[in-house]
């Protein structure tokens, strides 16, 4: 997926840009928020196409939906990566913490880890690997509230301080908000799998509703773009699957064209 390929690039060199204080790719990170933008409206159009024309139903209609949320998302996570850019060039000018903000580094690391994860469970529909990522949010929150704690401890100890921890825990929400997003991802690809909607619903509930929902589907082996790649058993229909081929890339899988 093209729209995902640019968003992890922009979440590497966002985060970069801030633990190297390299200014050079804080602007190319903010500058390359706008095809992300960009290719947002077109499939969001491709999409409101497919539903006049050809009005799905069933798999195909969740299938459409989850691209549009999951298009939202990866939308929201390049204005985070921006907003990290921008922060990255205003701590680029300043003297760098001696431990290279490693109140966070560890933090992001994490993010990226899940949104790559999350990305490549819906390029391959896998519903398992989309609920093994959720569990991950709670690793992200706990390293989020321990990175707030030191920045408030660093700011207490020394006043000339609190600039940069200021923007260092900006930067540290955005990362947090980005792992919200690829935990949105990760719902979605479970909708689409097995059409059960788990938004708002406690972790105890839905591993009761998972345990009933019997085992996840199998799998198979399927061609695209010349590889062979494994993919879910989803009775989407071959019409959804060209029609969007064309403009995101679906069910193109994004590692391969990224990395």
């Amino acid at each position: 997926m093209r729209s995902a390929g640019l968003v992890e690039k922009q979440l590497a060199y966002a985060f970069a840009s801030l633990a190297e204080g390299n200014s050079g790719k804080a602007e190319t990170v903010v500058s390359g928020d706008y095809p992300i933008n960009a290719l947002e409206v077109e499939i969001d159009e491709e999409c409101n196409r497919i539903l006049a024309l050809r009005q799905p139903a069933a798999s195909d209609l969740r299938f459409i939906v989850a691209v549009i949320k999951t298009i939202t998302d990866l939308e929201r996570m390049g204005d985070e990566a921006e907003r990290i850019g921008l922060m990255a060039l205003e701590l680029a000018d300043r003297q760098p913490p001696k431990n290279r903000y490693g109140e966070i580094r560890h933090l992001g690391q994490t993010v990226q880890g899940m949104v790559h994860g999350a990305l490549d469970a819906f390029a391959r529909t896998d519903a398992d690997a989309a609920v093994m990522l959720l569990e991950s949010d709670r690793i992200v929150d706990r390293d989020y509230d321990a990175s707030m704690r030191q920045m408030i401890t660093l700011m207490m100890e020394n006043l000339r301080h609190i600039l940069r921890s200021l923007e260092t825990m900006w930067s540290a929400r955005s990362l947090e908000r980005i792992a919200d997003r690829a935990c949105n991802i990760c719902e979605y690809v479970i909708y689409l799998v097995k059409g059960e909607d788990i938004r708002h619903t406690s972790w105890d509930t839905f591993q009761a509703e998972l345990r009933g929902a019997g085992p996840a589907r199998g799998i198979s082996s399927f061609r695209c773009g010349g590889m062979s790649r494994t993919k879910a058993l989803f009775p989407v229909s071959s019409t959804c699957y060209r029609a969007l081929n064309g403009v995101c890339g679906i069910p193109v899988a994004y590692k391969y064209t990224h990395t």
